[in-house]
């Protein structure tokens, strides 16, 4: 499995010396670098790389900055960031932002195989959570136990409609409430497995079972418009579109 990476840096040099340890990587496939924020939101929506190595400070849009527009549009948790910098202070907000990692300049070569040691166990647990839920079968509904402020509430997987993270914690949508619980949505995601939940967005964990229609957007991404009561719109990225519509066999 090749992992199609990128890099976003302004630095010549900086840019010169990564580029020279991901060629001697085997499984690395190099895309185009960016050298500002703006570039690197364009170059994702083009190529849709695995992996960004990500310079925290770049003219105009930071890494940051740059890292929070591009997950808007991301699945699968990919793209898998890699922030790199000169100064460590700023790895607090790169894991904030659910990154693999962080590099500071310059780089340790025993440090760099680190950090390609971590992209490489994830990608391997991505491929295989991909790997499920193509091959998911409609099951019985099994009851979820499901952590809800100060209680634990019983839910059935199809009561769910679809999860979104807010402020710290997972909001859980059925018909007629909202739980909001503590647990995050990769670990709900671990619970569902074998039943028809699907990442449409990096933030968004649908129930299949409860889309009524799938309408265009805009740059190849689309919405689903869900069956509840409200009518919920639920955005697909570009890159979730094609495998959501496989999966209903289109």
């Amino acid at each position: 499995m090749k992992i199609h990476t990128m890099i976003a840096e302004d630095e010549q040099l900086a840019r010169e010396e990564l580029l020279y340890l991901l060629e001697n990587e085997q499984d690395v496939k190099l895309l185009p670098s960016a050298e500002t924020g703006e570039q690197l939101v364009e170059l994702y929506v083009e190529h849709e790389p695995d992996v960004i190595f990500l310079d925290v400070h770049m003219p105009g849009m930071h890494g940051v900055d740059a890292a929070k527009k591009i997950m808007e549009h991301a699945y699968r948790n990919l793209p898998l960031f890699v922030f790199t910098t000169a100064y460590d202070e700023y790895a607090v907000e790169a894991f904030e932002l659910e990154a693999i990692d962080y590099m500071l300049k310059p780089y340790d070569t025993e440090r760099f195989q680190t950090t390609m040691n971590r992209i490489r166990k994830r990608m391997q647990q991505i491929e295989s959570n991909s790997q499920q839920l193509t091959n998911y079968g409609m099951q019985q509904a099994t009851k979820l136990l499901i952590d809800d402020n100060d209680r634990t509430v019983v839910l059935s997987p199809d009561a769910i409609y679809y999860a979104v993270p807010f402020k710290r914690m997972l909001e859980i949508h059925t018909e007629d409430k909202v739980i909001h619980s503590r647990m995050t949505l990769q670990e709900l995601e671990k619970k569902l497995q074998g039943h028809a939940f699907f990442r449409t967005h990096r933030s968004y964990l649908v129930n299949l079972n409860h889309v009524k229609e799938i309408t265009p957007w805009f740059n190849g991404t689309s919405n689903v418009t869900l069956k509840d009561k409200k009518q919920t719109t639920i955005p697909v990225s570009r890159a979730a579109r094609k495998q959501l519509f496989d999966l209903f066999g289109n």
